[in-house]
């Protein structure tokens, strides 16, 4: 069964979200009102909605790093993960955790970025040379 995640959340300015999440990140507007709007998230729905961003924290450990908490993401091909971290580099995004290999020549091992929406919202994408190799252990 293939199934897709919705996910809604808080942002304080709707042009600024259509600016970051359509222009930056390159996802289509779907439908919207005065007080929110969805995005196709790769495949993905989100939906931004007026509202106080949800509160985070480092304190996931992830190897030697502490990381926003909680936070959501993208798992991408590691070509479309390379063209997504160029997209981010592009536009000057000031990223938690540059871009890097993380589990090199582990089970699991995969390029990740870390990255806050204008809003604060953490966002996480990661890239595997084989999506199969996602839960290897």
């Amino acid at each position: 069964m293939r199934s897709l995640f919705h996910f809604a959340f808080n942002v304080t300015d709707l042009d600024t979200a259509r600016r970051f999440y359509g222009d930056v990140l390159g996802c289509k507007e779907g439908r919207s009102t005065a007080t929110w709007v969805d995005f196709d998230f790769y495949g993905h729905q989100l939906s931004l909605h007026l509202g106080e961003p949800f509160k985070t924290a480092n304190t996931g450990r992830v190897g030697e790093h502490h990381v926003p908490m909680p936070h959501f993401g993208l798992v991408l091909a590691l070509p479309d993960w390379q063209a997504m971290a160029q997209r981010l580099t592009d536009a000057k995004t000031q990223f938690v955790l540059e871009p890097q290999l993380r589990f090199a020549g582990q089970p699991g091992e995969q390029w990740t970025l870390f990255f806050l929406d204008p809003f604060g919202n953490p966002i996480e994408v990661k890239g595997f040379a084989s999506l199969d190799t996602l839960y290897a252990a």
